[in-house]
């Protein structure tokens, strides 16, 4: 069973920026990593995954062109680089990994399909 751990959250003003990491116990090797965020009073949100296996990305356009997902499968970390962060992008963000189906494809809707998580890393951004 793969443990999880983020870090890297904080508090920074609109604009700014902040680099999330998600170090897992064992070899992320062809899985699909997955960041995912979930603000009070709200549904958990997905944000980006990641096949390892490949490189290939995935973002939500309501973060598309301000985040990127990221890999160094030599030290089992998936990053998300946030940019020009917003007060809206305010919550608990999570790292989640899933088994990809279809040979190489990821779930990229919702939480189903991941079944590992972290115990997730606070992010703040103030205006």
């Amino acid at each position: 069973q793969v443990q999880l751990v983020e870090s890297g959250g904080g508090s920074v003003q609109a604009g700014g920026s902040l680099r999330l990491s998600c170090a897992a116990s064992a070899s992320t090797a062809s899985n699909c990593m997955g960041w995912f965020r979930q603000a009070p009073g709200k549904e958990r949100e997905w944000v980006a995954t990641i096949y390892t296996g490949a490189g290939r990305t995935y973002v939500s356009d309501s973060v598309k062109g301000r985040f990127t997902i990221s890999q160094d499968n030599a030290k089992n970390t998936v990053y998300l680089q946030m940019n020009s962060l917003k007060p809206e992008d305010t919550a608990m963000y999570y790292c989640a990994a899933a088994a990809p189906y279809g040979g190489a494809l990821c779930p990229t809707r919702g939480v189903n399909g991941y079944n590992y998580w972290g115990q997730g890393t606070q992010v703040t951004a103030s205006s």
